[in-house]
């Protein structure tokens, strides 16, 4: 075999590993939020249903808060261990950790011992999160070809809403089939236990791989990092742009990503009243949309560089989610709701939301140096979606109910990318011909 062909079949079987790596991080990871509900009456006292749910939307808030811890733990381990064995790792945890949710007694049959387990294997997932979302963007971006990372490497950003997808896909089809008594008493168990064979199809794909050709030159060289976290904080130009990636890129990408395909489902069953599965489906057509929008937006940023992509991004972003929002408003409470309308403002979001996602997993490797490159990528990244995204849902709705407006919400997306925004304009650099082994 010539050695480009040989090249091109190590390219092709990095992006199936770590997309279907990622694919499954997400499937798990977004099927544990999507049955809460039913964790609330499963795992938890039935004596108070409404604290009940609490703590069942408690226990899926403590995934979001572990993944920077397991950003800080795997992104020190990738770089000074490997970015294969760590991108194997993590994995592992991910599928193991949520096979056993399947496998849980419950509240019933085990008592407190039910809901322990449960907190455990949230954390577990959390963990795993933090170090895949991470590892994936580097060991990809260190895998593509010269002037061709942005396209190369969008694919990775496909998998959350593709994971989202799946996964909603299966309970709504599992609730049709199945009764409300056969659902909760065990059909709810099958999206986890299923993971066991996506586990064994990721853990097959990933062993296959090698160690990433930039940690290989780093190792030969007797040049990487013995305590990278110390390097990163200690090092001021790599900490000055993992405060960059906190506040404008990984800030801006988790808060449209939550203002275009979360929240609008959300506004347009509450506050607009649609019926669930019209709303659904609207939002359905914008994240189909958005995949060709993400692989073109990457495609550019090899054109025309990342940051005017990604600008461009924060930018109409900030400037559209109001209107956007206030245009749902109007078109869905009309007597009888213009869902073309409907559906052209949801692409709007898509847009923006698309410049952000294209070039984004390329520009996080990019940033940084090789050596310390894994945990300077992870730990602000999961930062940044942790407190910044996660804490989204809570300050849209307190927002709203706090002023008596549900749009007022809407302010906490738009300010926080005005200064997202006001930052990329000062301080983000064009990385696109930066070479990777530096």
């Amino acid at each position: 075999m010539s050695p480009p062909e040989s090249t091109k079949s190590i390219q092709k079987k990095v992006v199936i590993s770590a997309c279907f790596g990622t694919f499954l991080e997400w499937y798990d990871f977004l099927t544990f939020a999507s049955l809460a509900i039913y964790f609330s009456v499963l795992f938890f006292p039935a004596d108070d249903p409404v604290a009940a749910l609490l703590a069942s939307l408690g226990t899926f808030g403590v995934g979001m808060i572990v993944r920077p811890l397991g950003a800080a733990i795997f992104g020190s381990l990738g770089d000074r261990h490997g970015r294969r064995t760590i991108f194997l790792a993590t994995i592992v945890l991910m599928g193991v950790s949520t096979v056993c949710v399947g496998l849980l007694p419950t509240y019933e049959q085990a008592g407190l011992l039910a809901p322990a387990l449960l907190l455990v294997l949230r954390m577990l997932q959390g963990l795993s999160v933090g170090g895949e979302v991470g590892g994936a963007a580097v060991y990809l971006t260190e895998h593509a070809p010269e002037g061709k990372r942005g396209i190369y490497t969008s694919v990775l950003q496909l998998m959350g809403p593709l994971g989202m997808m799946a996964s909603t896909l299966q309970i709504v089809v599992l609730q049709h089939f199945l009764s409300e008594a056969d659902f909760k008493s065990w059909g709810w168990r099958i999206p986890f236990l299923l993971s066991a064979l996506l586990l064994a199809i990721s853990i097959k794909s990933r062993l296959s791989l090698h160690e990433s050709p930039i940690f290989s030159q780093l190792r030969t060289r007797n040049a990487l990092a013995k305590t990278p976290l110390r390097e990163c904080f200690a090092d001021r130009h790599t900490l000055g742009r993992m405060g960059l990636l906190f506040f404008c890129i990984s800030a801006g990408g988790s808060l449209l990503f939550f203002s275009a395909q979360v929240y609008t489902g959300v506004f347009l069953k509450t506050v607009v009243n649609l019926p669930a599965s019209q709303a659904s489906t609207l939002v359905m057509i914008s994240t189909l949309a958005l995949f060709p929008a993400t692989l073109f937006c990457g495609w550019l940023s090899d054109r025309i560089g990342r940051r005017p992509v990604l600008l461009t991004g924060l930018i109409t972003g900030a400037i559209t989610i109001l209107p956007v929002f206030h245009g749902l408003l109007h078109y869905g409470k009309q007597a009888t709701p213009d869902t073309t309308m409907i559906t052209l403002l949801l692409l709007v979001l898509v847009i923006p939301l698309a410049c952000i996602t294209g070039p984004q997993t390329a520009t996080l490797p990019e940033l940084f140096p090789a050596r310390t490159r894994y945990t300077a990528v992870a730990l602000p990244h999961n930062l940044s979606a942790g407190w910044i995204g996660g804490m989204s849902p809570l300050m849209v709705t307190w927002l709203g109910v706090h002023f008596g407006d549900p749009l007022a919400g809407l302010w906490y997306p738009a300010g926080l990318l005005i200064l997202a925004s006001l930052i990329g304009l000062r301080f983000m650099p064009e990385v696109r011909n930066r070479p990777l082994d530096q």
